[in-house]
C-alpha cells in the first residue's frame, strides 16, 4: 500500500531521480534514514523499478521518432517475435497489443534512410513478421515516463474490492 509519504517521495523522485535522500527528507519533513528505508521498501516491492537518465535523442544522433505496428504469424499470446524485436538497439519500447496488429514498437533513429534499413534488414529478417505500418512523429507535445500517483487511500479501496465476497460478508457479521 502506498501512503501519502510514499506518494510525496515518488513525486519528488519522478521530478528528479538524483534528488538526494537528505533533500527528499528536508522537503517532506522526515529523517534521511527514514526516507532511505521507505525508498528501499518501494524498490523491494517493485514500485520503483530503476533509475534512468532522460537523454536528448537529437544530441545523440537519433532525432527521428517512429511507431511501428507489427503484424506477425505467432500463436495468440506468444511473445517470441516481440522479444526478438526488443533486441534491436534502435527499439525503445515493444508492446503486445489487441486488434489487427500484434505489436506496437517505438523506435528512435537517425533519419528515414536508417528507418528504411531497420525495417528492411532487421524486421524483414524475421520471417514471422507479415506486415508493418510505420508512423513518423513530426513533433511531440508531451513525452514523459512519469506515472500518475494514486490518490490517498485508493490502493486500500482497490484491495478491498478485490476481496472475495464471502470474506467481506464474514467481516461484516463480526463487526459489533
Amino acid at each position: 500500500m502506498i501512503d501519502a509519504v510514499d506518494r510525496e517521495i515518488l513525486s519528488i523522485l519522478q521530478e528528479n531521480a538524483r534528488t538526494s535522500n537528505v533533500e527528499v527528507a528536508r522537503r517532506i519533513g522526515l529523517a534521511p534514514s527514514a526516507v532511505l528505508e521507505r525508498i528501499r521498501k518501494l524498490e523491494k516491492r517493485g514500485v520503483i523499478r530503476g533509475y534512468e537518465p532522460r537523454l536528448n535523442a537529437s544530441a545523440l544522433g537519433s532525432p527521428l521518432l517512429a511507431f511501428i505496428f507489427v503484424h506477425a504469424d505467432e500463436k495468440i499470446g506468444g511473445l517470441e517475435i516481440g522479444r526478438k524485436i526488443a533486441k534491436f538497439p534502435e527499439v525503445q519500447e515493444v508492446h503486445q497489443v489487441a486488434g489487427e496488429d500484434c505489436y506496437l514498437v517505438k523506435v528512435r533513429i537517425a533519419d528515414t534512410d536508417a528507418l528504411g534499413r531497420l525495417l528492411r534488414d532487421s524486421f524483414g529478417a524475421l520471417p514471422a513478421i507479415r506486415t508493418t505500418r510505420t508512423t513518423i512523429v513530426l513533433s511531440s507535445v508531451k513525452e514523459s515516463a512519469q506515472m500518475p500517483l494514486p490518490p490517498d487511500g485508493a490502493a486500500a479501496r482497490a484491495s478491498e474490492t478485490r476481496r472475495p465476497k464471502r470474506a467481506a460478508a464474514r467481516s461484516r457479521r463480526r463487526a459489533p
